[in-house]
């Protein structure tokens, strides 16, 4: 079907002229990151009982456990890729990403190897709760924690015992019952498409983020540029809040059906307002449910560095709030901001051992 599809293609833009034939086409190799202690950082959790900063340091294959004011205070994983249980200086991880937190231990989302580890922060140790470790082929079905295939798990939230998976590869949320370790789909049928409805009937696209408010989750929808609510209660619906469908995105702020985001990765709620990474605008965005509205809150539409009241992002991929502040994980900047949501500026979190 696919070669048809190109066939067609060449044979059009080669009849309009529009088709650059006999040069080759030169692809260039994305710059390395400047030695630091952050490669594409893509999700940051804050803790705000304990005053922590959990960073999936994605492109170096580990997790930093830091003071909210940059110290750091832990590392786990060696920052070789891998999947390896154990003390954290000898754990490994694959492209780990989201992030949550239970008091005592955190919950990742090891992406690359396709399982949901657990880090225990007293004793400095690393384990794998769910996930077989090969990819799940389909949306799969339920099973019990190391004995199912995961695909892609991308986000994490935890609610009432239950922690939530955005499971991006086959576009599904998850949900997996920690006492247990019972694993099940909760959200999404499986088929890539935007289509509200009953939970397990509704259609999801590469679900990438979580936030919950108690109520319902929050998802960052990204291949359809949405955002989308999953009730928490047994027969809840999924509902669409931003998105119109997988070939509908851009960068346009407003109420309703207008409004336009492109491949947003992250979400956070705070107070009611749904703040979002989104993510190829480089841009942070705050909805209002409410209203239905959505309103740029920092970022200027093009990579960059800045700071301060005109603060500038690159692909930003993780948020996460806390009273009176968001942390960014500004992912190709290879950095974590905060915001000071009361002075409306953004500074860096100035990391250090």
């Amino acid at each position: 079907m696919l070669s048809q599809v190109i066939a067609g293609l060449i044979a059009e833009h080669r009849a309009k002229g529009t088709l650059r034939e006999g040069r080759p086409f030169l692809l260039r190799r994305s710059a390395a990151p400047a030695e630091g202690l952050l490669a594409y950082p893509g999700k940051v959790l804050a803790d705000a009982a304990g005053s922590r900063l959990f960073i999936a340091d994605t492109g170096h294959h580990r997790i930093l456990i830091a003071e909210q004011t940059g110290t750091i205070l832990a590392v786990a994983g060696t920052g070789e890729v891998g999947d390896e249980d154990g003390p954290f200086d000898r754990a490994r991880f694959h492209h780990p990403h989201g992030l949550a937190s239970d008091g005592e231990g955190v919950y990742v989302a090891d992406t690359g190897n396709h399982r949901i580890r657990r880090l225990d922060l007293r004793a400095r140790t690393v384990e794998t709760v769910a996930g077989s470790g090969k990819p799940a082929l389909g949306p799969g079905g339920p099973g019990r924690g190391r004995g199912v295939d995961l695909n892609s798990p991308w986000d994490l939230v935890l609610h009432n015992g239950r922690l939530y998976i955005a499971m991006a590869g086959c576009h599904q949320i998850w949900a997996m019952e920690l006492r247990g370790a019972a694993l099940a789909p909760f959200a999404g049928s499986g088929r890539e498409e935007l289509r509200d409805g009953p939970r397990l009937l509704a259609g999801l696209n590469q679900p990438s983020g979580l936030a919950t408010d108690g109520r319902v989750l929050y998802v960052a929808d990204s291949e359809a540029s949405a955002i989308r609510t999953v009730e928490l209660r047994e027969e809840g619906r999924v509902t669409t809040l931003v998105g119109e469908g997988l070939f509908e995105f851009g960068d346009v702020d407003g109420t309703g059906r207008g409004v336009r985001l492109q491949h947003p990765l992250g979400v956070a709620v705070l107070d009611g307002t749904i703040y979002i990474a989104d993510t190829y605008n480089h841009k942070v965005k705050v909805l209002y449910p409410a209203l239905g509205s959505v309103q740029t809150l920092f970022g200027t539409g093009k990579p960059g560095r800045e700071l301060g009241a005109a603060a500038a992002f690159f692909e930003p991929g993780g948020l996460s709030a806390v009273p009176g502040r968001l942390f960014i994980a500004d992912t190709n900047n290879h950095r974590v901001c905060v915001a000071d949501l009361n002075a409306a500026t953004v500074a860096e979190v100035p990391l250090r051992a």
